[in-house]
Parts: structure tokens; C-alpha cells; sequence
């Protein structure tokens, strides 16, 4: 069975670099936007409502527990959120099964939990993820420290919000995952040498 190793991960924190670097260090496949691009060939709906949808997940008139059990409403948003989730599902499934592979995000630790993936969480403190969206940003991004920070509470709001309806999990949380990450002032290239040391050492087991 193919070698997954699963990313989710706090906006700013550096998550995305550490799947790539890893899987560049490992010599695994690496997927992140590319599964939007193979949802929008498979949906009707466009690359931007599904991204949108990725980061934030359904919002029922009230709430329902997806990840244990399925208490429906009448919602054409939660229907399509649905869909795309489980569209999303069946990509990572064909991919993972491929070859060994990093995946960012998408609940892909619980989509994938029954092929046993190594699941890593990555966060950091304020400072550094302010910094570290600081000195990314392009001329047309610049915004104020406040509004970064406001953004970065914003999007993880939503990242928390979609994995724990569709899992049942706690985002972050230090029993949904094997490994919890903290990248604050730390160099990501190392850490990532770090964990593929880690990992190679527990696939031997």
C-alpha cells in the first residue's frame, strides 16, 4: 500500500512549504491545488466556489454533526457542499492509492483513515505566522498587520469549521493527529529533513 503522509495546518504557519519540502525530501507525489483542478472536472461547479467551499465547508441553518452522524436539512448550499466533498473524497482515495503522496489539507487525514496516513499538524504563534505572511505577500497584497491578523483568524476559523463538521475531530487537536508541528522562528527546511527522518523510522517498525 502506497505511503501517505497528511498536512493540515494553521494559515501562515508554514504547513504548505513542509508538505512540499517533504515531499520533495521523501520522493513522494505532493498534491494541493491540483485537486481543486480534478473536482472542477468532475463537478459543475467552478475552481473558485470550490476552493471556497475546501476552506470552509457547508453552512446549515443549524447544526449537524457530518463526521459521526448525518442530520440533513433542506439547504441547497449544504447539498453542493456535499457533493463537492464527496467528489473531493473519491480524488484523494485515486490519488493516494497512485503512489506515496503528501496532501495538504482537505480533511485528508480522515478521508484517508482507513489506509493508515501519517497525519501532521502544523501551527505557530501570531508573530511569526504575521511575519511569515508578511514577507510572502506580493506589492498587491500588502495589508496592515491588524488586517493580516484579522484574515489569518478568518481563514482558520474556517479550516476548523470544515474539518471538524465533515470528521467529527478536533482541528488541531493533539488526538486527531500523529504529529503536531510548531513552526514558530524554526527553519522549515530543517524541520521537514527532521520528519522524513521520523517517518522512514516508523515505517520501518
Amino acid at each position: 500500500m502506497p505511503r501517505i503522509i497528511t498536512i493540515g495546518r494553521e494559515f501562515g504557519s508554514g504547513g504548505r512549504e513542509l508538505g512540499r519540502r517533504l515531499a520533495e525530501t521523501l520522493g513522494f507525489a505532493y498534491y494541493d491545488s491540483e485537486i481543486i483542478k480534478e473536482i472542477a472536472k468532475k463537478t459543475p461547479f467552478s475552481e473558485e466556489y470550490i476552493n471556497e467551499v475546501s476552506e470552509s465547508g457547508p453552512i446549515p441553518l443549524f447544526p449537524i454533526h457530518y463526521g459521526n452522524s448525518l442530520s440533513m436539512v433542506n439547504d441547497a448550499s449544504v447539498d453542493m457542499a456535499l457533493d463537492i466533498f464527496s467528489a473531493q473524497s473519491e480524488i484523494l482515495k485515486e490519488l493516494a492509492s497512485k503512489s506515496d503522496c503528501v496532501i495538504i489539507g482537505r480533511a485528508a487525514d480522515y478521508v484517508l483513515r482507513d489506509m493508515d496516513p501519517f497525519r501532521i499538524f502544523v501551527y505557530a504563534d501570531s508573530k511569526a505566522k504575521l511575519e511569515r505572511c508578511k514577507g510572502r505577500a506580493t506589492a498587491e497584497e500588502k495589508l496592515t498587520d491588524k488586517q493580516l491578523l484579522r484574515k489569518m483568524k478568518t481563514i482558520d476559523k474556517k479550516r476548523k469549521r470544515y474539518y471538524e463538521f465533515y470528521s467529527g475531530r478536533t482541528w488541531g487537536g493533539r488526538n486527531s493527529y500523529d504529529v503536531l508541528v510548531n513552526t514558530s522562528n524554526q527553519d522549515i527546511k530543517k524541520i521537514a529533513h527532521s520528519i522524513a527522518r521520523l517517518f522512514e523510522e516508523e515505517e520501518a517498525k
